[in-house]
């Protein structure tokens, strides 16, 4: 009976224990949730993972052969979609320093047209590897140096004829036989005509940054240069011969050649009203220049030239 009575005494004790136990466990987790949860609170809202960004760039494969021999001169590689022919030219350069960019004409087959400098890849490839043929276009000039040496040159030719110089005319003939003034109209005209070509060169047309062959450049100089020394002879000549019908001929054709000097917008002067007719009225008034200046010095190679 006492020891029935001990040993329940025994196991209230236990129980004691172990709700105490309990009751400060329960206790410690609490103070751990709590101190947790200011924890979290302090560190703000849970900022999300950035999206990684896949690029969609394409990269093309650049082969280039020679046109001539179809032997394979170099590959560019992570050529992007967005690329030119002018920026595939200057990598070209870069990998072969022979290639000058404004040397080389690249075409999709042989024997094909040239691609302009601002086509893209992307319009021209049909997969990842580009095919172009490279072709050595020789030496180029820019389209500046055509212009200005193609006005130049007659502007300087024809004062030289007018000045009479021993080398052209006989001297003895030149000192004794007086210049008509038409003679002296005409190298303001032809001057007049070729000093407006030269500014609108400089200041005014928006000149191609392309380049041309040196042969069209010899070809365009051989042309106005020509021309030139063939009018300047006939009209600076001391036994020039002035226009048959005098005065009235030449004041009408200086004043149409003045008129037609410049391209004027449509307005109420009737000399402008071609540009109602017309889809390239700078062609057409120069070609009136030089009739008119024909009509006016009487000559042959005036009316030729235009």
């Amino acid at each position: 009976m006492f020891k029935r009575q001990k040993s329940l005494a025994s196991e209230r004790k236990r129980g004691l224990l172990s709700q105490r136990a309990t009751r400060f466990i329960l206790k410690d987790d609490m103070r751990n949730f709590h101190f947790l949860s200011k924890l979290v609170l302090s560190a703000g809202p849970l900022k999300p993972t950035p999206a990684v960004k896949h690029s969609k760039t394409t990269h093309f494969e650049i082969e280039i052969l020679d046109a001539q021999t179809r032997k394979q001169i170099c590959i560019l590689d992570k050529v992007t979609q967005s690329s030119t022919i002018h920026d595939v030219k200057q990598k070209f350069h870069k990998a072969c320093p022979k290639w000058y960019p404004s040397r080389v004409g690249l075409q999709l087959e042989c024997g094909g047209p040239f691609l302009k400098d601002y086509i893209t890849i992307q319009s021209i490839a049909s997969s990842s590897i580009v095919t172009l043929y490279a072709t050595d276009l020789g030496q180029q000039v820019s389209w500046t140096t055509v212009f200005l040496a193609e006005y130049t040159g007659p502007l300087l030719i024809y004062l030289l004829f007018y000045l009479r110089i021993p080398c052209i005319y006989d001297g003895k003939e030149s000192a004794r036989r007086l210049r008509h003034p038409v003679v002296h109209l005409a190298c303001f005209c032809h001057c007049i005509h070729y000093i407006r070509y030269l500014l609108e060169t400089l200041f005014v047309h928006k000149v191609s940054a392309g380049h041309t062959p040196l042969k069209n450049l010899i070809t365009s100089c051989a042309f106005y240069w020509g021309f030139t020394s063939w009018i300047a002879y006939y009209i600076n000549h001391p036994l020039y011969t002035p226009p048959s019908f005098g005065n009235r001929q030449i004041t009408v054709s200086a004043i149409n050649f003045l008129n037609n000097a410049c391209f004027p917008s449509p307005n109420y002067n009737p000399f402008t009203w071609m540009f109602f007719l017309v889809s390239c009225p700078n062609y057409t008034y120069e070609i009136g220049s030089w009739i008119s200046f024909t009509v006016m010095t009487q000559t042959l190679p005036g009316g030729l030239t235009a």
